[in-house]
């Protein structure tokens, strides 16, 4: 049986006497590092699904290292556990799958926020199991949301179909996402960050392979570089900052710092990709972000604040 004895071990390894500026500059590097994800499957020559084995799987011995050096067992943990671990991989494989489908059809800053949509879906669950009408800021952040994704969506369908269909995708692992955090509410509690994260890289790593397989898609990159950087930049870099910088920061900071995501996504899309954002596309995009942004803020402890996109747990 896992006990917090572990937790107390990484707890003491990422505070120690660090100064704070330390953390905001891992939590600000992190979201920057995540912000490539999209570019760099796009630049994949193996199909999306596939990017997004390779990006966990090839994460899979670094992790299993980082849980060892920090104090986590992987061993040892409780059968009803690992059963939600479980669960909840299939979920976030579903959720990669998705978003990575998503990225090859829409803008990066579209794919970003809405691949980014979990804290909506989970304010929304938050008022139908509490049965509880929202208050105040929480009706804002509802008008901000659907304000937002229908000025986003619709512009998507001036674009094309196929921009539309991303959004959907990118909106559908948002959903997932969600589902992902819940599922893995109360694993969370007795298994530490890296520990979690390599048992979810086992679970989902060949989920989402047999979805690529099924989907027909090129598994084996001919060309290795885009593959390897991202899963050093999103399962490494990004994924290792947030683990050593989340739990020192309340969930405004924690939010605000999760809108560098869509912003650098969008100056990556338009930069390398030609993606042009007009005034209401920006529009849309401050709407739906300010709406992530007080969503995060009014959301309980429980379901997980300390998460981001790719970010299982802190």
């Amino acid at each position: 049986m896992v006990t917090n004895t572990s937790a107390t071990k990484t707890s003491r390894l990422d505070s120690g006497s660090w100064p704070r500026w330390v953390f905001l500059a891992a939590l600000l590097l992190g979201n920057a590092a995540l912000a490539t994800g999209p570019w760099l499957v796009r630049l994949a020559d193996t199909g999306p699904v596939s990017a997004a084995f390779w990006r966990l799987f090839l994460a899979l011995p670094f992790l299993v290292l980082f849980a060892r050096i920090t104090g986590q067992r992987l061993r040892g943990i409780p059968r009803r556990t690992l059963s939600l671990v479980a669960l909840g991989a299939v979920a976030f494989a579903l959720d990669l799958s998705s978003w990575h489908i998503g990225i090859e059809q829409t803008r990066l800053g579209n794919a970003t926020l809405f691949g980014n949509a979990g804290s909506i879906v989970l304010l929304f669950w938050t008022f139908l199991i509490t049965r509880t009408l929202p208050r105040g800021l929480e009706w804002l952040a509802i008008v901000f949301a659907l304000g937002g994704a229908g000025i986003l969506l619709g512009r998507s369908l001036e674009i094309s179909t196929a921009t539309l269909i991303g959004d959907l995708f990118c909106l559908a692992a948002g959903l997932f996402y969600a589902v992902y955090l819940l599922t893995l509410q109360d694993a969370r509690k007795g298994i530490g960050a890296w520990s979690l994260l390599v048992w979810v890289s086992v679970f989902a790593s060949p989920v989402i392979l047999a979805l690529a397989i099924f989907a027909g898609e090129p598994v084996w990159p001919t060309d290795w570089t885009p593959v390897i950087i991202l899963f050093i930049t999103s399962q490494l870099f990004g994924q290792g900052l947030l683990v050593f910088s989340l739990r020192h920061f309340p969930p405004l900071i924690i939010g605000l710092a999760l809108l560098t995501q869509p912003a650098l996504a969008a100056l990556i899309g338009y930069s390398v990709f030609g993606e042009i954002l007009g005034a209401v596309d920006i529009l849309g995009m401050a709407m739906l972000g300010g709406a992530l942004l007080l969503a995060r803020v009014r959301l309980p402890k429980a379901p997980g604040h300390g998460t981001a996109k790719d970010g299982a747990a802190s």
